[in-house]
Order: structure tokens, then sequence, then C-alpha cells
């Protein structure tokens, strides 16, 4: 290093070679001979916030061994110059890493802040330029498909033993996942769903190899079924729903109800319409005369007395925390009136809400004043296809209460329920042996919808019974395919193929050596 100096806020370094005996890069023969000098300008990472420029001086020397087809070649200094290269190594690692988590505008954003200002597009070449990590024949392989936009799909490969991506490519056709498996033999397992175009393609290009339907595929495809047969006996979804409690009539004396501007409002308008509804006139006519809107006349002129057109505040909907609402009660009678011991008592049988809804909850008692009874309505097809495929010690109390009256109600989602707990069974044990007798049962149950899974199970039967029994799934590339849609979603949904398999790739593998 001959010399340090800042101009302009740039750094700049002078600094030579030293005589040394360099090797030549095609023959490996040092040579100390020279053939000329030439000054090389280098930029390296900023120190202090400031650029940093290296303007080197290097040799050119002579190769003379004499089958060496170079006759000359320029030295290269080790971690500072790469042939053909303006950066360090280090700088043009940071360049590349920028691009690869960030892509080209966040990249070059970055960069900017790391004073190395680069646009978008070069960014962009560099991430296109870096060569990917050669592909290793996996012995378990993951496939699975991703949505690219609207219709159009993608396949994305994994290595379910070291959790990386290998290969994706636009598309989800039996013909690539052939050819792919054929150029790479070996495969011993593929775990996949249950698409017929991916076990076609799989059982062509690898016949050998154990084809494994995923368990959560199995299962999603079961709750599909049982959100249908809830869809299609929507009729007696209402039956869920206790019978309303009878109220106390309302009181007859008037005087007793508080009163409010919006009472004497209604009273008042009440009184004007019906003092000019006797004249015979039409509804229009009367609403001119009093400045009013023709139905705010309407409504008024209908109503029997005041206290019908006063706006009635709707009962609260029902929350999680209803069915220990008679429990709360209880205790506050019991002289508990702290709401985090009531709180802590709730949570002990399975309420999982937060202690503030708790204090609201309890607040009316405070002022002596009942809690306000929730208006319950109707499950949904899918919250009660929730409530059936969830496991029965995580139901909470609401669901089990619920699922019992609709089971007295409907005995063909009680049916729907018992062989849906059935098949959960065989996948926490992992045992497949009663499957062909639960197959019956889904054709036997006069369900179409579980009929037509039977089916559907059965031509896939070998891999379904792996994917039960085996401990492989296609966990693995959901994960993979949730990192791939974040960034795509990062790149604005732009990304091509090309540039979004180069950044899955290499960004799983950056990840591995930072964690």
């Amino acid at each position: 290093m001959e010399r340090v100096w800042s101009a302009g806020g740039v750094v700049r370094v002078a600094a030579c070679t030293r005589e040394l005996t360099v090797a030549c890069p095609d023959c490996g023969r040092g040579s100390v001979r020279v053939h000329s000098r030439y000054s090389r300008t280098l930029a390296d990472v900023a120190a202090g916030g400031r650029p940093v420029l290296v303007s080197l001086t290097v040799r050119r020397l002579f190769c003379d061994a004499p089958r060496c087809g170079r006759r000359t070649f320029a030295e290269q200094v080790k971690g500072l110059t790469v042939r053909y290269q303006r950066r360090s190594p280090l700088l043009q690692q940071l360049v590349e890493m920028a691009a690869v988590l960030l892509a080209g505008r966040g990249g070059a954003r970055l960069l900017r802040i790391l004073k190395t200002p680069l646009s978008r597009t070069s960014v962009l070449f560099h991430l296109m330029r870096m060569r990917l990590p050669s592909t290793v024949t996996p012995r378990v392989l993951g496939v699975d498909d991703f949505a690219l936009y609207a219709d159009v799909y993608g396949t994305l490969l994994v290595d379910a033993d070291t959790r990386l991506p290998i290969e994706l490519w636009a598309g989800r056709d039996a013909e690539q996942v052939a050819g792919w498996l054929r150029s790479h033999p070996g495969v011993q397992v593929v775990c996949r769903d249950g698409s017929l175009v991916y076990r076609q393609g799989i059982t062509d290009g690898a016949p050998d190899a154990v084809q494994v339907s995923d368990r959560f595929h199995l299962w999603q495809g079961l709750s599909k079924r049982v959100s249908d047969i809830a869809a299609a006996h929507r009729g007696c979804l209402p039956a869920a729903v206790p019978e309303p409690e009878p109220t106390l009539p309302p009181p007859t004396d008037r005087s007793v109800t508080a009163d409010t501007p919006a009472r004497r409002h209604a009273k008042r308008l009440f009184e004007a319409v019906h003092a000019v509804s006797d004249s015979g006139r039409s509804l229009s006519a009367m609403a001119r005369e009093l400045g009013l809107n023709r139905r705010t006349v309407a409504k008024y002129a209908r109503a029997a007395c005041w206290q019908e057109c006063v706006r009635r505040i709707p009962p609260r909907r029902s929350t999680s925390l209803d069915p220990y609402l008679e429990y709360l009660r209880q205790r506050w009678e019991e002289g508990e009136h702290t709401a985090t011991v009531l709180h802590q008592e709730i949570t002990a049988k399975g309420y999982a809400g937060h202690y503030q809804r708790v204090k609201m909850a309890i607040a009316p008692l405070r002022r002596g004043m009942p809690i306000a009874t929730p208006r319950e309505r109707p499950p949904s097809p899918r919250q009660v296809a929730r409530w059936i495929t969830t496991a029965p010690n995580r139901r909470g109390l609401h669901a089990t209460e619920a699922l019992r009256r609709l089971f007295d109600h409907c005995p063909e989602l009680d049916r729907t329920h018992d062989l849906a707990r059935q098949f959960a069974a065989m996948l926490d044990a992992r045992d497949a042996a009663l499957l062909p007798d639960w197959l019956e049962q889904l054709e036997a149950s006069r369900l179409p919808a579980l009929a037509g899974l039977a089916k559907a199970l059965r031509e896939d039967h070998a891999a379904v019974v792996q994917g039960i029994t085996t401990p492989f799934n296609s966990g693995v590339n959901e994960g993979r395919i949730t990192d791939l849609k974040l960034q795509k979603r990062i790149m604005a949904g732009r990304a091509g193929v090309p540039l979004l398999r180069q950044r899955v790739i290499l960004m799983a593998h950056l990840r591995r050596r930072y964690p």
C-alpha cells in the first residue's frame, strides 16, 4: 500500500503488487519475468460511510514454459481482484446478497445506502448471472404446485431430506415431471398431493419410486366433503342454536321507562303526523306540510303508538364467553366480584378469550343490571365443518353443546362426524388396517360427497396407505411454497419464472448459510 487519501467524499487507496513469483493460470509454472505493468481501479466496501476506490498497479508476466499456449498473463491478488471484475470479491458478494434478498428496486435502495449505487436492472443482472447450486438427486422428493397468477400454475420440487428447493418451472404437466425424473434417476420416495397429473408423471418417470399421498391433503379433502355435506343440510343448522328462554312481558306502565331525547322526538313526530292524518290527504301532501320525508310520515302514520317508532338497540351477538355467562352470574351472587379471579376460573374450564371481555361482561352487574342476553345465530356450514373436523378434546364448550343439539336433529351430520373421527383415528395411530372397511362405510353412507371421496381414494389406494402409515409428508413443500409466494408478492407479482426460480433457490441456500 503506497498511499491513502480522501478526495470528494471518496477514500482512495494507491497500491501495487509485490515482486513475487506468480504461477501461470494454464500450466501452473511460476514466473517473475515482467512483460509490462498497468493500473486497475477496483471498488471496495465503504469505509466510514464513504466509498472506497483502490488504484492497483499489477504486472503482466511472461510464461516461459515451452509447451504452454499462453505467452503472457496478468497476476491476480487473492481476495482483492478477480479476472474482468471491477469490484473486490467482498463488494461483489454484498451486491449479490442484496440482489437475492431484495431483488431489483429493493436491492438498489440498500446498495445506495451502503454507498454502492447500482440501478435496479444492474442488480437483477448480477442476480441472474449467479450460478445455482449443482442438483443432487434426492432420496425423498416433494412435488407440489403453486399459483403464479389467475389460472396459471407452476411446479416446485423440494428435497425432503435437506429441505431445500431443487427446481421450479411454469406449468404442472405430467410430462414435465416425468422428464425430470428420467434425467435424475435414483429417487426412492415421492411425496405429492392427490393430483392425477403428478400421479401419472411420477408413474411414467420413476415407476419404482414409492408414491406418498400427503396426510394434510387427505385430511383437507375430507374436510372439503364435510363442508359440502353441511351446506347441503343448511336447513338443519338452526337446530344447533338453543331454544330462547321466555322473556318477561314489557311493563305496561310507560312512566317507568327512562325518558330520552330520542323518545321525546319520536313522541312529537307521532303526534304531529296523526294530527294531520285525519284530514284524508295523501302521504306526500302531509310530508310537504310537515317538512318530513314521505317514508318517515308513512312509518309514523302506520304506528299504533309512538313507542313503536323508537329505534330499538338490537341484542348483542354471541361470543366465545356466552357459555360461561351463567357461571359468572352464579359466582357474582356468591360474592366473587374480581374480574381477574373470574377470568382465571373460566380459563380453567376451557375459555380461551381475553380478560378484558370478562371485565366488560360483568360491568352491568356492578351497576345492578343483568348481563345482556346474546343473540345467537345459526352456525354457517363452514363453522359446522370446522367443529366436526376438530378433535373433541380441543372443542370449546359452546361447540360441543351446539354439535350435540345438531346431531340429535340431523342423523346425516352425525354419521359424517363418526366417519371423520374414524379417519382421524387412523391418521393418529398411523394404521391403515381399517381403511377398506372405512371406504365401504363411505360408499354406504348415501351421501354423494363421501361416496365421491371413497372413489378417489380407491383409485390412489397404495399412495393413501403410504400417507397414513409412513412418516413421509409434504410439509416441507408447503413451507417452501409459502416462502415462494412471499417472494413473488415482494416483487409485486411481476417476476417471471426464471427470476423467481433464481431467488427461491438461492435464498434457501443463503438462509442455510446464515441462519
